[in-house]
């Protein structure tokens, strides 16, 4: 380990090694640099290393709250002794960090981790231990630091050159790696790979059309689409305003066993609801994760509409060709603008309000306006503190008595005062719902996708409802990442995309896939794939109703980055892309795992011979199952059972020859009680077949229902 020794016990403050200045980068219409192998950031072009030292697990890292960057945090699943090497750019308060491994664990490669709303500059340790295992060394950015704006006012301000986070930060940290890993492995050919999930997948395509010579290969995953912001959102929330009352017997109709049929019992504004968000793709057998979650990422994206199309509230209200002018809905009898006097304030963890009075109606998504005193002409959101003490900012509010729950910014909340006059206000959320509807179809013929955006079309290609003059949803890509996706990109890449995801929707990735397809012609299959993955959401389930209806994909993700990393250094074609089909916004899957192809394995459970059975308490109810796996490397090598549904998989299933393509599996069991149950086998497929390393393990699982009588 002599080089590793001498790398270790440089004193901090030396100097440190620098990347080669051959050339500037050149940059493209818009004035963004393209980033080379050889080229010089004037920004990133100073790297300090200040801290260096052996660790024997990786450390816990901070991650935004509510797992809506798609990492996770907490205790790494292995123990892995590495080198942890820690620095930043001079000049800047962009930061990063490395971790190698011993040398003899060491295969030549790195994998990157990136979304612009990662917390630091450590890689969470679940990356870290997963780049140890796959034969690499990790590394992570702040995504710039102050560089990285972080609101969506700061995003569109134009005062943030967000090339710094789309790609430029991270693309100067692996440069730089590469130096430190030539120092301490010996001169040697280095593959990078960079992933990342939702804003992080606009980021990794970003790098992959905007660098070159940087990363080898790139795995994007749950990715949008320049429409998606803030739209994906906003049809969502409409949707779940409309049908409130009406959620259990949609999601029952779409539970196995159940009818089939969502759109029984719905009046037609409810029916036209429920319509709109499935041809815009939003998946139905995804609602049962979405009411409850309400609209999620739309509070970090909302802010973009005020400040780029300043009049759209006041056209929404008072406009034809608009909701809130139209007599037939629902829209204007939800509107609230209760006028009321702060009696008290209630200091605390989160500030409360004592109001003279409070309105009783749904204040989901309200505002506080403040008018009068220190801070009029102030907003703060409503909120609560959920039953798990975690505070939820602008989803549901659940007044207590005549007491309110705020937050904003500290100094508008600080500044409110007893005595000071307040509206509490859902104007603009009832705005925002459908606020799609004059965005699409897009004007931009770029970002036409025929199958979604006809809905919103007249007969005769005319737009259905008025249309904005802002284009928000590509103002929302340039705020993330600078730039907009074209398909013309350099080196490797596989799209991991999830069947459940409500935030960034299935379809979005097939626009992208057309895209590489115009570019690349009959040799797309070349240098991409796109893996579809069913039964599973925007990010890994953590709820007991996520873990009974869909399955952890991060595995998947792993499974990608390895067989990437053998396409691009061995020359290992993975498996083909998925076979899918879209119709009428929603993208469907064959029911065979030969016939789907990608590397997910497909399951079939039935009991007693069904979909669903019927049974009294006591009586003993049979399971059959069938799970097969694509034509890809991997094998079964786990199926567990959770006969009651809450998500905890307690019972291990015999798998009998795990060797095979397909495996059977059969067990009985009896309920002691009556009730409704939905059963569910959950398996996973591991890329090199092994049963006992907790990475590269490619989830699904299947349900059924059994109604069980006294």
């Amino acid at each position: 380990m002599k080089r590793l020794a001498v790398l270790e016990g440089r004193p901090i403050g030396s100097p440190q090694p620098k990347v080669g200045k051959v050339t500037n980068s050149k940059t493209d219409e818009r004035g963004a640099l393209f980033v080379t192998a050889n080229s010089e950031d004037p920004r990133f072009n100073q790297p300090y290393i200040d801290v260096r030292e052996w660790r024997d697990e990786p450390a816990d890292a901070p991650v935004f709250p509510g797992t809506i960057t798609t990492q996770h945090g907490g205790a790494a699943p292995v123990k892995a002794r590495h080198l942890y090497i820690h620095g930043g750019f001079t000049g800047t308060n962009a930061k990063f960090s490395f971790c190698f491994p011993p040398e003899e664990e060491y295969q030549g490669r790195f994998f990157q981790a990136t979304h612009q709303l990662l917390a630091g500059e450590d890689a969470t340790a679940r990356n870290v231990a997963f780049a140890l295992a796959s034969g690499g060394y990790s590394v992570q950015t702040n995504m710039g630091g102050s560089d990285n704006p972080r609101t969506a006012e700061q995003s569109a301000s134009g005062q943030f050159d967000t090339t710094i986070r789309g790609y430029r930060v991270n693309a100067a940290a692996a440069k730089f790696s590469r130096v430190v890993a030539a120092d301490i492995y010996g001169p040697h050919r280095t593959y990078g790979y960079l992933y990342g999930g939702s804003g992080g997948a606009y980021q990794t395509v970003t790098s992959a059309e905007m660098t070159t010579g940087v990363w080898d290969g790139f795995v994007p995953y749950v990715m949008g689409s320049p429409q998606s912001i803030p739209n994906c959102f906003t049809v969502r929330v409409n949707a779940l305003r409309v049908l409130k009352d009406k959620w259990p017997s949609i999601i029952d109709a779409i539970e196995p066993g159940g009818s089939g049929d969502p759109y029984a019992g719905l009046n037609d504004e409810e029916r036209a609801a429920l319509e709109e968000a499935t041809r815009t793709g939003f998946p139905l057998r995804a609602w049962f994760n979405y009411v409850p979650q309400g609209g999620g990422p739309l509070v970090l994206v909302a802010n973009y509409v005020p400040v780029l199309d300043p009049t759209y509230l006041d056209d929404f209200w008072s406009k034809p060709g608009y909701l809130g002018t139209d007599p037939m809905s629902s829209v204007r009898a939800a509107r609230i603008q209760h006028e009321a006097t702060v009696v008290e304030v209630i200091p605390g963890r989160r500030k409360q309000l004592k109001l003279s009075s409070v309105p009783t109606d749904d204040l989901t998504g309200a505002e506080v306006i403040i008018t009068s005193g220190a801070a009029a002409g102030k907003t703060a959101s409503l909120g609560r503190v959920a039953s798990d003490g975690r505070g939820q900012i602008g989803l549901v509010f659940e007044s207590v008595g005549d007491t309110i729950d705020i937050t904003a910014d500290p100094t508008v909340v600080e500044s409110i005062q007893a005595g000071d006059e307040i509206r509490i206000d859902n104007s603009r959320f009832l705005a925002l719902q459908t606020y799609h509807r004059h965005q699409f179809p897009p004007a931009n013929p770029d970002f036409d996708y025929p199958d979604v955006y006809d809905y919103f079309r007249n007969p005769d290609g005319t737009p259905k409802y008025p249309q904005r003059g802002v284009d928000i949803g590509a103002a929302g890509t340039l705020g993330s990442t600078g730039q907009i996706p074209t398909g013309r990109f350099n080196g490797k890449m596989i799209v991991v995309e999830c069947l459940l995801d409500g935030d960034a929707l299935p379809w979005q990735a097939d626009w992208y896939r057309k895209k590489v397809e115009a570019v690349e012609g009959p040799h797309v299959d070349e240098k991409y794939r796109l893996w579809y993955v069913d039964n599973a959401n925007h990010t890994d389930p953590t709820t007991e109703t996520q873990q009974t209806h869909a399955v952890a994909y991060s595995g998947t993700v792993q499974y990608a980055l390895r067989e990437l990393s053998a396409w691009v250094e061995q020359g290992i074609a993975p498996p083909p892309t998925s076979e899918y089909w879209v119709q009428d916004g929603q993208v469907n899957v064959p029911a065979s795992a030969a016939e789907r192809q990608g590397i997910q394995p497909v399951v079939h459970l039935k009991v007693n011979g069904g979909e669903r059975a019927e049974v009294s308490v006591g009586e003993t109810v049979t399971f059959t199952a069938q799970i097969a796996v694509p034509p890809a490397p991997g094998r079964v090598v786990s199926a567990k059972w959770d006969f009651e549904g809450v998500g905890t998989y307690p019972d291990a299933a015999e798998l009998g020859d795990a060797t095979s393509e397909t495996v059977h599996v059969t067990t009985t069991h009896a309920f002691s009680k009556p009730g409704t149950y939905f059963p569910t086998l959950r398996v996973a497929s591991q890329r090199e077949r092994n049963p006992s390393t907790p990475f590269a393990r490619s989830l699904n699982l299947s349900r059924v229902r059994v109604v069980v009588n006294e």
